[in-house]
């Protein structure tokens, strides 16, 4: 109508590019707004109780310039193809199209195709956000061999007290610790679970046939009594170490599960002899198994559960600067900071300590999975309202351009559930494509993330068709809006117009 009228082809053009910039810049100004708001949530969500991570966030003249530089060529680059067919355009052309019906339309145009490949994305990022959020899942949900909400961490440093006191300062504070009121149990470790560190020895079998050295390497922690009850891990059989358990006596060990299994095919390891393998100025050393325990998480919650090795810290004292003191609680562990830490410095002024809740330890070693799940999911989500708003756009200005048509079909006896089905082909065929698409990206992009996932497939059926289900329900949501608007125009009043 504006050509017929006498409008300049660069005049159309030059109104449609400014719409385009003025949208354009409206979506950056917005978008920089909500990462700015999005990286403090983001920095906060990497902080911990213990971990208090600062990162400088304030915008400067890089950010802006590359927002700016974004904002203009994402108008330039779909304003301009927009504006050049509209401009080519004959009068008498687009005036007859506004009879056209909806099924008639065939042409599969830049639009179509662009809605296609945003069904297709979004779905390869819901896939991709499935996968590592049930990663994640599966994770904080695992049965990792010990109870992390009543235990307390202390690490106490000794280093200013001579070499030949700190194993007689350290069973005191052990000792002062547990019998403060609220303290179920205390025990010294050299090691605490899923801290990241690792103590490993090569061992020997003195009655069983000799093994090749990497089947030989086991973990291995020192620790004293009480330390299996203070974790809430389970003694399936024999005893726990005992103060009784000295330098000069019968040296012991116990072992896990993973260690029976592997050396002894799962039988009773009770009563078996193992020796730990001579190594420089370490003289090799035989133990007699005297407990046998469940597995726990060592190192890390994604490594395997392997053969460990808990000796009797007792009976052979480390010249160690610093130890790891574990608290069990009757209620919180927050509730018992202030009396072990007046009991510890009680027993030695000069010794230092810091507190931690073992479920902090914990949940500080899922960092990253938190944040990759955290990150994920909310492209995911981002990305299903980007694909239900291409989707509700589209339906919705070809329901706008065949408002005539509809109103005739209605006319001539249509039924409204008969419109709302029409509308709903052309929202359905858009994103059975996308799917077909997007399915056979994610298929491929998926192998790349296996490395990062745990205990699922890259190619995990039900993640795919949760993803599918998701995806299908936010199209026919988007295009079940214009379609109901669709099913009650009235036909005396779009045929009069």
């Amino acid at each position: 109508m504006r050509l017929a009228l006498g409008a300049s082809r660069a005049r159309l053009m030059r109104q449609l590019l400014t719409e385009s910039f003025v949208l354009s810049v409206a979506g950056a100004l917005l978008g920089l707004a909500f990462a700015h708001w999005g990286s403090r949530l983001l920095v906060r969500q990497l902080s911990t109780s213990t971990l208090n991570v600062a990162l400088g966030l304030d915008l400067d003249w890089r950010i802006l310039a590359f927002t700016t530089t974004v904002a203009v060529a994402t108008a330039l680059l779909f304003g301009t193809a927009p504006a050049l067919r509209a401009s080519r355009v004959a009068p008498n052309e687009a005036l007859k199209e506004q009879g056209r019906g909806l099924s008639a339309d065939r042409r599969f145009g830049l639009t179509n195709l662009l809605v296609i490949s945003q069904v297709a994305l979004s779905l390869v990022l819901v896939v991709t956000a499935g996968l590592f959020v049930r990663t994640f899942s599966s994770l904080t949900t695992l049965d990792v061999g010990f109870e992390r909400d009543p235990v307390l961490l202390v690490t106490v440093n000794a280093q200013p007290l001579d070499r030949a006191r700190r194993a007689t300062v350290f069973e005191e504070v052990r000792e002062r610790a547990a019998a403060v009121g609220g303290v179920e149990a205390a025990a010294l470790s050299v090691v605490t679970p899923v801290s990241g560190s690792t103590w490993n020895n090569l061992i020997e079998l003195p009655d069983s046939p000799e093994l090749p050295e990497d089947e030989r390497i086991v973990n291995v922690n020192h620790v004293t009594p009480d330390f299996f009850r203070t974790y809430g891990t389970r003694l399936i059989a024999g005893r726990d170490f005992s103060t009784a358990d000295r330098i000069g006596s019968p040296m012991a060990a116990i072992v896990n599960e993973a260690f029976a299994q592997k050396y002894f095919n799962g039988q009773s390891p009770i009563g078996r002899r193992v020796r730990q393998a001579p190594f420089p100025e370490q003289p090799g050393v035989t133990r007699e198994i005297v407990g046998y325990v469940e597995d726990a998480a060592y190192r890390s919650l994604r490594d395997p559960l392997s053969p460990t090795l808990y000796y009797c810290l007792y009976q052979r004292w480390e010249a160690s600067s610093g130890m790891s003191l574990s608290i069990r609680s009757a209620g919180s562990p927050t509730l018992v900071i202030k009396p072990v830490a007046a009991a510890i410095t009680q027993v030695n002024r000069d010794l230092a300590f810091s507190f931690r809740p073992l479920a902090d330890q914990v949940n500080a070693s899922l960092i990253q999975e938190r944040l990759v799940a955290m990150l994920s999911g909310f492209f995911g989500g981002l990305a299903l309202l980007l694909a239900g708003l291409g989707l509700y756009g589209v339906t919705s200005y070809a329901v706008t351009r065949r408002s005539t048509e509809l109103g005739i079909r209605m006319a001539l006896g249509a039924a409204p559930g008969g419109v709302v089905r029409l509308v709903l082909q052309r929202v359905g065929m858009l994103v059975t494509l996308g799917v077909i698409l997007g399915g056979s990206l994610a298929l491929y992009a998926s192998t790349f993330v296996s490395a990062l996932l745990y205990r699922l497939d890259a190619r995990d059926p039900v993640t795919f068709a949760g993803a599918i289900i998701v995806l299908a329900g936010i199209g026919a949501l988007a295009g079940w809006i214009p379609a109901r608007r669709a099913s009650r125009i009235d036909p005396a009043v779009v045929l009069r117009n």
